[in-house]
């Protein structure tokens, strides 16, 4: 989904693309040092699977005892369902 948003922007303009990837992904940064940074998705009630809010997106993640995956990044307005994360397994 990273993937299909950063293509879709750089076709018309390839700095905005990275500016806009910088921005999305500078908030996540921290999640090595503080996992439970983001909130419980609210959709999921699964402590494992947490997100951070960035601008109008939504970055869900599983946090794990030894790492931090990311599994999506989401425009604010859509639900999801634990199917939708394809790292997030069962």
């Amino acid at each position: 989904m990273l993937a299909e948003a950063l293509d879709y922007i750089a076709a018309d303009r390839p700095s905005a693309a990275l500016r806009w990837l910088d921005d999305v992904m500078r908030p996540s940064r921290s999640l090595a040092q503080l996992p439970d940074r983001g909130r419980m998705a609210p959709e999921l009630r699964r402590p494992e699977i947490r997100e951070l809010l960035v601008a109008q997106y939504r970055i869900p993640y599983r946090r794990d005892d030894d790492q931090v995956t990311m599994l999506a990044v989401l425009h604010d307005r859509r639900d999801f369902a634990l199917e939708d994360l394809t790292e997030a397994g069962g």
